[in-house]
This record gives structure tokens, sequence and C-alpha cells, in this order.
């Protein structure tokens, strides 16, 4: 197929404003499904924590033909922690559609993807999704677009935008508000005719830039990138050079696979221009340059945004370690997680200063928390710190830390606790205005690490009716020391299985994290005590018996339902002396130091330093 019959675009929009459900209604009115093919909604979101969370995590790619013209579609995360994904697949496309909720409208991770996409140099075409929304603001959602894009440097070509009103779930889409509402082809027809073919050198020597890895249980490590230059069939022979010229290893192209809809099918040749995936190298990863063996330079890259957060992950040595996990050496949890960072350019993985320990740096708590439950469900037992943010100097040496733009969208009543619990934690109010049906919307510029653990208590706050947006800002001033968690811990002194008559006696103590019947140890966190302070409590003292019986003495205790944390709310609560103990079935809280002795003499050192 010849460049010119080709388009490579990417589909970009902020977190749940459409992207995979709009993706799956150009595979079916494509024709890329069988008129009786059962297909899973959201068929791109094939992961099952993709699937269980609602947002898409990884990016894919798919392909669909209309008319004589294929069309390579990428769809992308929306989440600013899956950002690196991003800025990956911009470097493979030569045009995006960015997605638009008619209702929300630009949100700080529209900002993000669209300014990426206009440093590029790539042609937008801007689609109003969720049109059909009984509190949709379409006129004023293309205002807002378009100051975006002036804001962002957009210049006169990307300024002048083509623009489409849709729904993704609908499946059409209409250039006129009131416009026939039939099918997706105006979008088909707009991506024809406004992204540009490739035009890259076919008579040169095969190149490409790996983009995605992958791993297949049949093909083994899995490459995809966009072929930049040249021709390649299979068996060809290829040498592989790092992003920084290095000579990484030579090797055979065993396998060539295109993607067709949702499949990737072999291919005995594949030429400038296409998106391709290529089997058969071991060592080869993002974001390295696959070449013919005349290459002797890396094809240049984008350079990705650095982390901002980092946690340690260590092995899990407390009293339960080896007995709900398969693995849980430190060498597997070393190798697990080099791994992660191989595919995973927005996470580096270096080795602790503490014993069996590894650093974790990546965007921040959702992508982390997300590597941390696939470890979890693969087996793997682990001990997580506190996160906390990465600083840096200036050129004056002045300390910097990571920033970010909160956007707060919250019913009137709620925006004061909302104001006050931000400003606690150091972030500033830039703006206030209303955003429709009784709607406050706040802009705060805040610190990173002031944001940790806020999530779960705004939606307490404004009773779950609140939506918060954040979005990396860059690096500001050092804003000096955040008040901790106000309350202490009720902790475990003894080993064995919590018991219902002590629970009952202690959750006057405090707010319990556990129910009757659990096991519990020494040194591990049970609840939240009622005052500031840390309160040993024995959670197994079972009733004494006696031969004394009285009418009423024995009637039955009611507890009151335990506060249950999830992984995101667990690595969110606790302080730097105290970890998250992961297992395949359980998350506990618990002290660094389980021995309150050896507390008491941390906290000694922790003083005098």
């Amino acid at each position: 197929m010849t460049q010119n019959m080709l388009r490579n675009v990417a589909i970009i929009a902020h977190v749940d404003h459409g992207k995979t459900t709009l993706v799956d209604q150009l595979l079916k009115q494509s024709g890329s499904f069988g008129a009786h093919q059962h297909v899973a909604e959201r068929a791109l979101d094939r992961n099952d924590l993709e699937r269980e969370r609602g947002i898409t995590i990884l990016a894919k790619c798919t392909a669909v033909q209309w008319g004589d013209v294929r069309l390579n579609i990428v769809d992308t995360p929306g989440h600013a922690d899956f950002g690196g994904e991003v800025e990956r697949i911009l470097n493979m496309v030569d045009g995006v559609v960015v997605l638009v909720d008619a209702a929300e409208g630009v949100l700080p991770q529209t900002k993000f993807v669209v300014g990426k996409a206009l440093a590029r140099g790539l042609k937008p075409i801007v689609v109003v999704n969720k049109i059909d929304r009984p509190d949709a603001r379409a006129d004023e959602v293309h205002n807002e677009v378009f100051d975006l894009f002036a804001a962002l440097g957009a210049n006169d070509e990307q300024l002048d935008f083509p623009m489409l009103y849709a729904s993704g779930r609908q499946g059409w889409a209409t250039t006129t508000l009131d416009g026939p509402r039939e099918t997706l082809k105006p979008l088909f027809d707009l991506i024809v005719s406004h992204v540009p073919a490739p035009n890259l050198p076919e008579d040169a020597p095969f190149a490409m830039v790996v983009t995605i890895l992958e791993t297949d249980n049949f093909l083994g490590r899995v490459l995809t990138g966009r072929v930049e230059q040249g021709r390649a069939t299979v068996n060809m022979p290829v040498r592989v050079i790092s992003f920084d010229g290095r000579a990484v290893e030579t090797g055979r192209l065993t396998k060539l696979l295109a993607f067709r809809g949702l499949d990737r099918v072999p291919v005995d040749e594949v030429s400038a221009g296409d998106i391709i995936a290529v089997a058969g190298l071991k060592e080869a990863t993002v974001p390295d340059t696959i070449g013919g063996m005349e290459i002797t330079a890396a094809l240049p890259a984008t350079p990705i945004d650095p982390p901002t957060l980092a946690m340690t992950f260590r092995i899990n040595d407390g009293p339960l370690a080896g007995r709900e996990g398969k693995k849980v050496t430190s060498r597997q949890i070393r190798e697990r997680l080099f791994r992660e960072a191989e595919g995973n350019v927005a996470i580096k993985v270096t080795d602790s200063n503490e014993t069996e320990a590894f650093e974790v740096a990546g965007r921040g708590e959702l992508q982390l928390g997300v590597l941390i439950e696939q470890m979890r469900r693969e087996g793997f037992e682990l001990t997580i710190g506190r996160p906390r943010v990465l600083t840096r100097e200036n050129e004056a040496g002045e300390r910097e830390e990571p920033m970010e733009e909160v956007l707060i969208d919250v019913d009137e009543p709620y925006a004061g606790i909302v104001v006050e619990k931000m400003s606690r934690r150091k972030g500033e109010l830039q703006d206030i205005r209303p955003s429709g049906g009784g709607k406050q919307r706040l802009t705060f510029h805040s610190p990173s690490r002031g944001l940790i653990g806020y999530h779960g208590e705004f939606l307490t706050d404004t009773r779950g009716s609140g939506v918060m947006n954040r979005n990396f800002l860059g690096y500001g001033p050092w804003k000096g020391t955040l008040e901790g968690r106000r309350n202490g811990a009720l902790i475990s002194n003894s080993d064995g299985e919590s018991v219902q008559y002590s629970l009952f006696s202690l959750q006057d103590r405090g707010t319990l994290f556990i129910g009757a019947g659990e096991k519990v140890y020494l040194g591990m966190i049970l609840g939240e005590h009622s005052r500031e302070n840390d309160l040993d409590i024995n959670p197994i003292r079972e009733k004494k018996l006696t031969n004394i019986r009285a009418a009423g003495k024995d009637e039955a205790l009611l507890l009151i339902p335990p506060r249950r944390l999830n992984l995101e709310q667990a690595i969110a609560y606790i302080e730097d002396d105290e970890l998250v103990e992961v297992t395949p079935s359980a998350i506990r809280l618990r002290k660094r130091h389980l021995d309150p002795h050896s507390r008491k003499k941390a906290d000694r050192a922790f003083d005098a330093a």
C-alpha cells in the first residue's frame, strides 16, 4: 500500500471524555467486526484493571479500512499519570483527533495532551463529544478550545481546526448542531481529507523507533512503532541502537505484524509510514531504533518528562510473609520491576539504600498504584513505603518541588471546605467561577506532595459529588512543612486472631480497620486512634469464663462495621514510619519497626538527628 493510502491518527482527550467508546464505533462502522460477531464494550481495553477502573492504561493500535484508505488509529490514556504513553504515541502519528466533553469542556489533561500535540506540529481535528448530554454547552466549549489552542502557542494552520459535534456512544457525528445525526461518516471523511499522509523516504535503509513494548505468550517480546524509512521483510537482519547511540544487539525480524481491526496479522513486507509490530529481538526496548545493518545512528526520539513521585518497594518481612503469595524474594521483585521499567519509560527503578528494597519513581499515585495491583494479582508479596515527591535544585541552589494545577468542580455548599482543606495543603486559589447547575469551578496551584491522599478526603467532604482533575504544572519553590495525619494509630501488641469481645471494647478508642476473626500480629495497624498519639492495643483478648451465669451477661456484641482501606487509600494513609503490606489476598498496614522497643529507639534517633 502506498503512503497516500495511509493515515496515522491518535485519539487524545482528558480522562473519561469518550476516546475508547468512539474507537469502538469507528471499528464497527468501518466493517472491522462481522455482522454477528460479539464484541465487548470498550473492546480495546483488554486489561482487567482497565475494565474494572473504566480507564485506559496502555496505548493500543488498531486499523480500519475506509474506502481505499487505511486508517491506523491509536487509542491513548487520558489520565495524567499515564502521560508518558501519550508522548510516545504522538511521535508515530501525523494527526490527532481531540475529544472534548460537551458539558465538562477543557480540563487539565486536555491542556497537557493538546500541548504535546501542538509542539509536535500536528494538525488537530476537534470533536465536541457527548453532545447528547442534557447539560451540553457546545458553543462555550468551542470557544474554550480555541482559547486553549491560542494560549498554547498554536500556529495559524493549527488554529484553523475543523470541528465536529458527536456522540461516540450513539455512533454519529455532524458538522453542525442541527445536522443529520446518523453515522460517523463525517469523521471518517475528515480524517482522510485533513490528516496528511506520511511523507517518509522509502528508498532509504529500513529504520523504526520502538514506541510500545509488549510480551506475547507465543511471540515473546513484541515491539510496535512506525516505519520511519525504507522497507523491511521477514527474517531481515537488523541492528538495534539505543537512544544515546550505543549498539544494543543484532538479530532478525522473525515476524512482521500489521494491524487489521483488533488483530495483528502476519505480513511479508512493510514500508515507510505504516505502524507495525515486530518480533525476534531479545534486548531492544523503548525508545531504541531498529534498522537495517547499514544504520549507524539512532533516530531522534522525543524526551519523556521526568518522574515526580517515588515509593520504596520492599520484600514482605512481616510475620505472615510467604503464606499468601508465590513470589516473595527480592530477586523476583527486582526482575519484575525492571521489566516494567523497560516497557514503561515513565517509570524509573533503582536499587535502594535499604536492604532488599527498590526505589520506583513515576508520574503519580495512580500509575504506581496500578503497578502494585498488577504485581499483587501476579502472586507477589511486598511492602510499600509512603510516597514522596522528587525535588531538585535550581541554578541558584534553591530547593524546588513538583507543582500541579488542580481543577475542582464542586457544589456551591461544599466550596468553602474544599478551599480550607486545599489551603492547609499549601494550595493557592487561582480562580473561582460558576460552572452551571449550582456548581463552582475552583482552580488551584498546589505542591504535588500536598495532594497525596487528599482525593478520598475530598470525596467525603463533597459527599461524592465533587470532581477533581490534576495536571503537572512544573517545578516551583519548596512550600515548607505540611501538616501530617492528625490522628495516631491503634497498634496490635500481640500475634493471633482478632476476637469480637476484644474489638467491642476497643472500638470506643477510634475507628477500626479490621473485623473479628482476622489474622493480626505485633506492630500491625488495626485502626485510627481518636487522639493524636499511637496506642498499643490487645485485639486477641477473650472473655474470661466463670461458672456464674446471670441474665443479660452474654448478649450479642455488635461491632461497628470496620473502615476498609483499598490500596490507594492505604498508601495515602501511612506516615513515614509505616508500611503497607500487599499480598494477593490482603492489604494490611503496619509499623516499619514491629517491636515497640525498636520503634521507641528509632523515634529517639530521629529526634536526635
